[in-house]
This record gives C-alpha cells, structure tokens and sequence, in this order.
C-alpha cells in the first residue's frame, strides 16, 4: 500500500535536497486540458539535475510515497495527474531543459527531459538540421513527457513516432539508480532495449532525464497543398498515388471533414479558411525535398493525375511559406476549436490503412443508434491514425448527453477494435484508457506488462493508476 506525503517525509526531502528544487503547488499542476480530471498532490519538486531526481526516487521508494512525473501538462489521457489515493509527489522536470549537445555531423541532439519542443527545433535549426517530430502542442511540450507517451504528430509519415526519434536515454528508475543510456549509435545489440521500454511507458517504469535524439537534413525545398477528395477512399487512393509519384518527399498526410471547418468558422474566426464553402473531406499534403527538385511541380502533376483519376475536384497550392504556414494552421487549430464547442467523447485511433473508409463508413450509422450527434473526423491518415470526436448538435452540451459518453466510446472502439485496430494511437493509455486496455488488449501482453511493472516497481510508486490498474 502507498502512503501519503507526510511532514516528516517532507522534512527528510529538504535536509537531502536544494531549497530550489521545492516549489509552491499551484492549479496547474493538478488539472488536464480536457478538465475530465482534477488531481491532487502532497509536494511539487522540480530537480535540477538527475541525481536530485534519483535522490527523490530513493526517498519515496523507501517511504511508499508514489510519484507523478509531470511534464508539459499537454496529455490528453490523464496520465500527468492522479486523481485519488495517498497525496503524492509530483516531479516536474522543467528546470531541466538544456540542450546538452549537438553533433551535426551525426545528426544528433542530446537534450534534457525538460526541454520543450520548439527549443529543441530550434536548437537543431541553429546547426542546419531538423528535429522533425511536430504537433500542436510543441511550444509547451517536454520532450520526457513526449517520449514518455511515445508521441505522434504530423510527420509520422515520413519520420515516424518519437520512438524512432530517439537514440538513447539516461533514466532514473523506481528504486532511484541512473540508467546511463546517452549513447549515440545506430547499432547496438547488446542485450535488451531498455531505451524502447521506457519510451512509451507513461512515466510507470522510471522517469526519463534526457535523452540523445535523431535529427535529419533539412529539406531544401517544401511546398503544401491542399485537395478536395471525393471521400475517404479516394484519400487513400490519392496518398498511394502521391507516394508512388513523389516518394519520401511526402512528409505529411492529414485528412480533415467539413464539421472541422465548421467548428473554426463558429469558434475562430481569426483564422483563415481556406475554402468559401468547404468541401465534404479535404486533404493537406505536406513535401519536403531535395536541392534541384520543385515541390510545385510535383503538386501539380499529382493533381492533374489525381483529378484525371477522378480523385479529387478541387486544389490549392501554397505560393508562399506564408501560405503553407496558413494551411497548417487551419489543421492544427482543430483541436482548440474542439475543445471549445465541447466533445461528448474524444477518440484517438487507428486502424489499418485500407479499414478507413470502412471505419468511416460504420461508425456515423452506428452512432446514429444512440442519439443525434455531429462527429469530426480528421487526422493523421497517412499513418491510420484518426482523430474521431462527437459533439452534441447546435444548442445542446457535452453535459446533455455525459449518460451517453460510455455508449458512445464503446460503439467507437468496439468498431476499432472489430477492424484491427487501435482504441490509442498517439496519445497513451494514461488513466483514461485503463479499462479498454483491459477489455481489448491481449491478456499475454497484459500479463508480460504487469511481471515488467512488478519487477522494476514492485512498491507501485511511480505514476499509480497509468496505464495498469494501480494494486489494492
């Protein structure tokens, strides 16, 4: 059993620890972007370096205090707060946030947990790389709590996830002893990848500190596009076309339905929208090329092909970067203007490429069944992965219809789950989807993870609750 944070314990962390690592417990720390969830918490540390992480850890692994690593507070799953149970200690790691090195000949960064996002972006940029992974939240972003959830965004494409971003790792584990996992190489067999059992693990099996990180070349050439596709099926059919065309060029993919639209005109009107009158489904093509190569060119062919095919209707092609900033901003508004009509029930899945337009298909007459609802659906469809939301119809809350959220997310990953697919695609397991884990995953899988959890945590300590169900 966990205890709480007691005075005395907090007393014992300030004689081994520097005044500087406590910090006062605001709000901020205790809520999550969707306000599902209100959290708790007996003291804030912030570590500045990861010995005073490991001191931590060794502190509360001998106290039975959990612990809740906290990074940019940008997850959607729950997994940064801990609603119920013994208060616990809350680690941010946002004093460590400095790039520690940059080796542009390798294409390397090595950065601290703390870092966000666009620092480590820039950070590249400075020595004439990139640093591809990309979402909406990279100006608030850290990159532990990024690869803590193996994060997603919009060049997964092309780059993949955060997963095969990374290199290397340094961690503290639950017991507080250091994982000294900076290495640089691209090849290394020697023995099990710990690396990739923290990455993705929420912050359950140790506390990333930093990690060593791939970059890439920069592209010397980029261009955006964005098409009107007959439907989902031409979407994909259009993405075959453009990679069989233009290759590795296509660095992003993302399918996006009128109510999108819709929702930015209702909620944002400073942003520009692109269309007088949106088409049913929009796809935005992302390229990045090389030197000699023009990525107008290869938009328009893929047009001129792609409508001869009867796959598209309609096209823009950005005429400037200030235009292609524009499309992207149009995208990556979508989830802010969602959060601001009110989603009954948020679904981040995915299924197999040629299963979209099937799920597609399936998924609005089955919601039908339950009520009457609008859905956006948009995505990542380059990657399977879909963003697929229902919201309640014009004059009726998210809170009219909190009765029908259990229906409504079954019939959704139900669907998924019938079809292959995955009820979490980018963003984690956290406390949210603990149930569904249980009621789709593998129960092999299951039980390999809780004999992991048990043997590198056996005192339940670090993040309590994620992603398996905390013990009595």
């Amino acid at each position: 059993m966990l205890t709480p944070v007691t005075d005395a314990f907090a007393a014992d962390l300030r004689a081994r620890l520097p005044e500087a690592t406590f910090r006062e417990m605001t709000p901020a720390y205790l809520e999550e972007p969707r306000g599902r969830y209100r959290g708790q918490g007996g003291l804030l540390l912030a570590p500045g370096t990861v010995e005073e992480v490991a001191e931590i850890l060794r502190a509360c692994a001998a106290a039975r205090v959990g612990v809740v690593p906290y990074g940019g507070g940008t997850g959607l799953v729950g997994g940064q707060i801990m609603a119920d149970g013994p208060a616990p200690v809350i680690v941010t790691l946002e004093r460590m946030r400095a790039v520690r090195a940059v080796y542009p000949a390798e294409n390397v960064l090595i950065a601290e947990a703390g870092a966000i996002l666009a620092e480590v972006q820039a950070a590249a940029e400075a020595e004439g790389r990139l640093f591809p992974l990309s979402l909406a939240s990279e100006g608030s972003a850290r990159i532990g709590g990024l690869l803590a959830t193996n994060a997603g965004g919009v060049n997964v494409l092309r780059y993949g996830n955060a997963r095969d971003l990374c290199l290397g790792v340094e961690a503290v584990l639950p017991d507080g002893s250091i994982l000294h996992g900076l290495k640089r190489l691209r090849k290394d067999n020697t023995g099990y990848d710990l690396r990739h059992l923290l990455i993705g693990a929420e912050g359950t099996l140790g506390i990333i500190t930093a990690a060593a990180l791939r970059l890439a070349p920069v592209p010397a050439a980029t261009g955006a596009a964005l098409m009107a596709v007959r439907d989902p099926q031409a979407a994909l059919d259009l993405l075959a076309l453009a990679q069989g065309r233009i290759g590795e060029g296509v660095s992003a993919f993302e399918l996006m339905h009128r109510q999108g639209f819709d929702f930015l005109a209702e909620t944002m009107p400073e942003i520009r929208l692109p269309w007088a009158r949106a088409p049913e489904w929009t796809v935005l093509i992302d390229l990045g090329l090389g030197a000699g190569l023009s990525p107008d060119e290869a938009l328009v062919g893929l047009f001129a092909e792609a409508e001869a095919a009867g796959l598209v209707s309609d096209g823009l092609i950005a005429q400037s970067e200030g235009q292609r900033a524009g499309f992207w901003a149009v995208r990556e508004s979508l989830p802010l203007a969602n959060r601001r009509i009110g989603a009954i029930s948020s679904h981040d899945i995915s299924v197999p490429l040629s299963a979209i337009p099937d799920f597609i298909a399936q998924a609005g007459p089955a919601l039908a069944r339950i009520g009457d609802f609008r859905v956006n659906c948009f995505g990542h469809v380059g990657d399977g992965n879909l963003h697929y939301n229902v919201f309640p119809v014009p004059g009726e809350t998210r809170a009219d219809h909190e009765d029908k959220r259990a229906a409504i997310k079954a019939c959704v990953h139900d669907l998924v789950h019938a079809l292959g697919g995955s009820v979490s695609a980018e963003h984690g397991v956290g406390r949210l989807k603990v149930e569904d884990l249980e009621r789709y995953g593998d129960p092999v899988k299951l039980a390999a993870m809780r004999a992991i959890k048990d043997a590198l945590d056996p005192a339940g300590i670090l993040n309590p609750g994620v992603i398996l169900r905390a013990r009595g």
